[in-house]
């Protein structure tokens, strides 16, 4: 998660100005799915007590689904 931008994940411990934005993490997510290659997935450095009204950790949970192969984009 500490590869996203701090605007939008907030909650972690290790933040990154200049991360990756929203657009660009969902995409990710959504090639790794295209190419059916996922056998695990591992979604780390979501800090509670760092986060923003859960904003990290819901990003973090639409990551996962994209991954799967939700599309949002």
């Amino acid at each position: 998660m500490d590869v996203c931008d701090p605007l939008i994940a907030p909650g972690v411990g290790t933040p990154v100005k200049g991360g990756l934005d929203y657009r660009e993490a969902h995409m990710v997510m959504e090639i790794v799915a295209d190419s059916g290659l996922l056998k695990a997935l591992d979604i780390v450095e979501v800090n509670p007590t760092l986060d923003l009204r859960n904003a990290t950790a819901q990003l973090g949970a639409e990551l996962v689904l994209s991954a799967l192969g939700k599309k949002i984009l």
